[in-house]
Formats: C-alpha cells, sequence, structure tokens
C-alpha cells in the first residue's frame, strides 16, 4: 500500500546545496546548469539553514534594481530562513499531502538537523507511477 512507503527510498539523495556566504549570480549559475527550481543552504556542519529557490533570487535582483545599484548579495541574505522539512523515514503520503496544502514544490529531508535529501513533486508522482504499474 502507498501509505506504507518510506521517503528515503524515494528522495534525492544529493541535492544541490549551497553555503549562505555564497554569491547570489553564482547560486543562479547553479540552478540553470542543474535544471532545478531551488537550492538547499547548509552551513559548515552540513545543517539545513535555509533554500534559495528561483523567486527568492528574481526578488533580490529586482530589490537591487529598485535600489538603483544596489548589491544582490549572498545567499544568507536571500534565501528563505523558515523552511518546512521532514525527516528521512516520513511516510510519503503524509508528505505529498503537506506539501500539496502549503504549495511547496520541494521539501528539504534532513536526519537530525542534517540535509540529507530532498523530495519533490517529481519524485512524489515516481512513487505513484510505480505502484500503479506495479499493481498492473
Amino acid at each position: 500500500m502507498l501509505r506504507s512507503v518510506d521517503l528515503s527510498d524515494y528522495m534525492l539523495h544529493n541535492p544541490v546545496r549551497v553555503a549562505g556566504k555564497d554569491n547570489v549570480f553564482s547560486v543562479i549559475d547553479k540552478i540553470i546548469e542543474h535544471k532545478i527550481s531551488g537550492v538547499c543552504v547548509v552551513d559548515d556542519t552540513g545543517k539545513l539553514i535555509g533554500v534559495l529557490s528561483e523567486m527568492d533570487c528574481l526578488k533580490a535582483i529586482l530589490g537591487a534594481v529598485y535600489n538603483e545599484g544596489g548589491t544582490v548579495g549572498l545567499v544568507a541574505d536571500c534565501m528563505t530562513a523558515e523552511v518546512d522539512c521532514c525527516e528521512l523515514h516520513a511516510d510519503v503520503v503524509n508528505v505529498a499531502e503537506d506539501m500539496l496544502k502549503k504549495g511547496h514544490r520541494r521539501r528539504p529531508v534532513v536526519d537530525r538537523g542534517k540535509l540529507v535529501g530532498q523530495i519533490t513533486c517529481r519524485q512524489l508522482l515516481r512513487v505513484v507511477s510505480q505502484f500503479k504499474r506495479e499493481a498492473n
């Protein structure tokens, strides 16, 4: 049954991660290169400290434009620090329900506060697709 599926079996095990001290423009290059909509931000110990999305980047760039020559700055200045995350062995149905309720496309996966993966809508759809194939 789908409800008993462990998140760790379907998450991305090595999501793109950046540091808060990284320059936003260098991270934009990573987002474009990896064809993703955002990155996880970690400290020097691997602890999740935030997420930087495409929207966060656009907001930072427009803020600099409106401030006439202001700098875009560092990831830590632009990231979303209050991030919903889930534990390594969470139930995929519970995670999917919460992501849908909150309108999130991705969710970092942590183990004792450290980033160990990420689950996205695409991975969740992959779970459903695999279960449908196995049922037929």
